[in-house]
C-alpha cells in the first residue's frame, strides 16, 4: 500500500521528534524569543541609521556646529544605539547583561591602558572640538608652533606655518599647552619702537610721529594712539608707538607705518642713531667708536 506525501511528511516529523526531542523542544519554547529578537535587531538597526542621519542633517544646518565634529557625533550616536540593541537581544534570551557589561568594561579598561597615549589625543581632540579655542583658518601659536590651522582631527591638529611648512601636532600636546589665537579678536594693537638721538628734541619727534599716525587711514581712532618715551637706551631715546588697527590690516599697516615714520623723521632732521661705544682715554679725551653696521 503506497503512502501519500502528507503521510510521509508526518512520519518524518514524528521521526525528528523522536530523535531530537531536546532541540525541537528548545525551538518550540524559544520561537517567540527568536521572533522578538529579530524584530529588536531590525528596529535597532533602522533606528541607529535614522538617528545618525537625522543628527548629521541637523548639525549641518546649524551655523555654530563645527564641521569636523559632525560625523564624529553622528557615528557615536549610531554605535550607542547598536550596543543598546545588542544588550536588549541578549537580555531577551536570558543572558546576564550585567556580567557582560562588567566584562566589556574590564576589556575596555585594558584597551584604554594599552592605548592611553592615543586615547589622550582623542580626549584632547574632543575638548578642542567642543570648546573651540581655535577653528580651521585661524592664525594661532600652539605647542610652540605658529601658523594657520589647516585641520582639527580627533588625533592631531595640522598647522601650516607662514613659510609653508606642514606640521601635525598631537592634540594632547596642543591642549596641555598655552594656545594663542591671533584671529579671535577683530582688532589688534601694533607696537613700534623708534630710537632717536639724545641731542634731538623728543617732544618735536613725538609731535611728528603723532601726525604720521593720524594721517594713516587704517589706524583706528578708538582706542586713541599713544606715543611716549619708553626707555632711555644706551645709544638712543626710545619712543614707543602704540596704535590699534583691524586684524586683517595688522601686518601691512605695521610695515607701511614703520617705513613712513623712518622717511618722515629723516626729512625733519630727526636722527635715528645706531649703537655706538665711547672710549675714554687716559689724557681725558673722549673717542667715539661706532659699532659695526
Amino acid at each position: 500500500m503506497e503512502m501519500t506525501a502528507v503521510e510521509v511528511r508526518s512520519m518524518d516529523y514524528e521521526k525528528l521528534l523522536a530523535e531530537s526531542p531536546v532541540l525541537v523542544t528548545w525551538l518550540a519554547g524559544q520561537g517567540l524569543n527568536l521572533l522578538v529578537a529579530l524584530l529588536i535587531v531590525i528596529a535597532g538597526w533602522t533606528l541607529a541609521r535614522w538617528a545618525s542621519n537625522a543628527i548629521q542633517r541637523t548639525l549641518e544646518r546649524t551655523a555654530r556646529a563645527d564641521r569636523t565634529l559632525i560625523p564624529v557625533v553622528a557615528t557615536l550616536i549610531r554605535y550607542i544605539i547598536l550596543i543598546a540593541t545588542l544588550i536588549a537581544v541578549l537580555d531577551r534570551f536570558g543572558v546576564q547583561t550585567a556580567s557582560l557589561l562588567a566584562v566589556l568594561g574590564a576589556a575596555g579598561l585594558a584597551v584604554g591602558l594599552a592605548l592611553q597615549g592615543t586615547l589622550s589625543n582623542v580626549a584632547a581632540g574632543i575638548m578642542l572640538l567642543a570648546l573651540r579655542p581655535f577653528r580651521v583658518g585661524d592664525a594661532v601659536e600652539a605647542a610652540g608652533i605658529g601658523g594657520t590651522v589647516r585641520e582639527i582631527g580627533l588625533f592631531a591638529t595640522v598647522i601650516v606655518s607662514a613659510d609653508g611648512i606642514w606640521r601635525q601636532v598631537p592634540n594632547s600636546t596642543v591642549w596641555s599647552g598655552t594656545i594663542t589665537n591671533f584671529s579671535r579678536e577683530p582688532n589688534r594693537r601694533l607696537d613700534i619702537t623708534i630710537g632717536i638721538d639724545y641731542d634731538d628734541d623728543a617732544d618735536r619727534a613725538i609731535a611728528i610721529i603723532r601726525e604720521v599716525v593720524a594721517a594713516e587711514p587704517r589706524i583706528l581712532r578708538e582706542p586713541e594712539p599713544v606715543v611716549v618715551v619708553a626707555t632711555l637706551g644706551a645709544s638712543s631715546v626710545d619712543l614707543l608707538v602704540r596704535a590699534w588697527t583691524t586684524r586683517e590690516n595688522f601686518w601691512a599697516t605695521t610695515w607701511d607705518l614703520q617705513k613712513t615714520l623712518k622717511a618722515t623723521l629723516a626729512s625733519e632732521g630727526i636722527t635715528i642713531p645706531y649703537p655706538q661705544t665711547v672710549l675714554s682715554l687716559r689724557d681725558g679725551s673722549v673717542l667715539p667708536v661706532a659699532a659695526p653696521r
